[in-house]
This record gives C-alpha cells, structure tokens and sequence, in this order.
C-alpha cells in the first residue's frame, strides 16, 4: 500500500500516527512539511480530498497565527492558503495520504478511517498510554 504522511517529527499526534502506520506494517514516504512544504497546488489538493476546508486544516495554536491576524473570519480561503504556504508551520499535521483517501489525522485515529480493515494484528499503544485499534 502506499501511503505518505506529512510529518512533523516534534509534534506528538505526528509520531504517534506514523507509529500507527509502522505497526501497520507500512513504511510510508515521510515528507517533514517544514523541510519541504507542499505547494499551493498540492495542498490545496489535501485539504480538499481530506474535505477540509482552509481554516479548518490550518493550525491556530502559536504566536504565528495570532501575529497575523489570522483568526479574523473575513479572510478568503485563498488568504488562509496563501498564510500556509508562505508559512508551512501553519499546515496542521500530519496529513496522510493512501489509496483509500486522506486524512488529518488529528486525533492520531482519525488514520484508521484511511487504512484497510483489520490492518493491526495487535492493538498499538500511544505515547500517552492509550491503547488503539
């Protein structure tokens, strides 16, 4: 199966999700975001196949965000993009693409919706304790 996730290794959710795809028995293609940010096209293509919209895949946590204004509900979506791009800690993570569809995988569980039945042999376990699948 192939699958790619768009990592952030210093973001818990983000570990625990590629975890979850190696317990799975998956190697994915790991882009770490920050290092090498989608482009406008392909984001845009992620938000939409996840059926996101701008705002709701944009992370609103941080100093960021707030210094440019960018919970005001009069931006366009086209701003909100154009916010991500130019600034791609702004992408909330991790995005997972597979065959079966795209996610934002927050919480971390929100993966299994994307992965085949049955895909763990065992339950995982999160960083935090919880048991999953």
């Amino acid at each position: 199966m192939s699958v790619t996730i768009y990592h952030n290794p210093a973001c818990g959710t983000s570990r625990n999700t590629l975890a979850m795809l190696r317990h799975a028995g998956i190697e994915p293609e790991i882009i770490e975001y920050l290092k090498s940010p989608p482009d406008r096209a392909e984001l845009e293509t992620m938000i939409r196949n996840a059926g996101l919209t701008p705002r709701q895949a944009m992370r609103d946590k941080g100093d960021l965000f707030d210094a440019l204004g960018l919970s005001d509900p009069s931006l366009s979506d086209a701003a909100l993009l154009d916010a991500m791009v130019a600034n791609p800690a702004l992408i909330n993570r991790p995005f997972v693409i597979t065959e079966i569809g795209t996610r934002l995988c927050r919480p971390s569980e929100k993966l299994l919706e994307i992965l085949p039945e049955g895909r763990f042999a065992t339950p995982f376990t999160k960083e935090d304790g919880q048991v999953v699948g």
